[in-house]
């Protein structure tokens, strides 16, 4: 019995959408799927950045089955560019990237780091100086530079 009184009050409750542009939200509401009442942020920030009737027409032009992808990637772009009004999304991605760049350089710092260890170690294990490492390191160092084979051979 609660359900059916939930499911009433839902029916009689407009639509986050509907309630920020104070219409009544009809039975065929393009928005209440994807904008709940409960969430009034989401459209909110939607509303602000794109504009309530940009967003009607985009999803009128899509099927339904697409249009909650592109209700979500609306949201995102909109949060994005309610944080960064510059850069939106574009300003994270760069974030990001240069995040990738930066650990990339220090992966490859500390794998060189690690061969030359390596080799030092191999070195000092008794070999006499100028001879390759033992052939067991070479299976073990991961292949970070291109390394002449012929001048190790004697």
């Amino acid at each position: 019995m609660k359900e059916r009184e939930r499911k009433q009050a839902a029916a009689a409750s407009p639509c986050a959408a509907c309630k920020l542009l104070r219409r009544r939200c009809a039975k065929y509401c393009v928005f209440a799927p994807y904008f709940p009442a409960e969430e009034p942020h989401k459209f909110a920030n939607v509303h602000k950045v794109f504009g309530a009737s940009n967003v009607n027409k985009m999803l009128q032009e899509l099927a339904v089955h697409q249009r909650g992808d592109a209700v979500s990637s609306m949201v995102y772009e909109a949060n994005a560019r309610v944080r960064d009004p510059v850069y939106g999304c574009v300003g994270a991605i760069s974030s990001l990237q240069q995040q990738i760049d930066l650990l990339q350089t220090q992966l490859a710092l500390a794998q060189a780091e690690v061969v030359h260890l390596r080799l030092r170690q191999g070195f000092s294990a008794g070999s006499p100086a100028g001879s390759p490492p033992p052939s067991s390191l070479m299976g073990i160092i991961p292949p970070i530079f291109e390394i002449d084979q012929s001048m190790w051979s004697c």
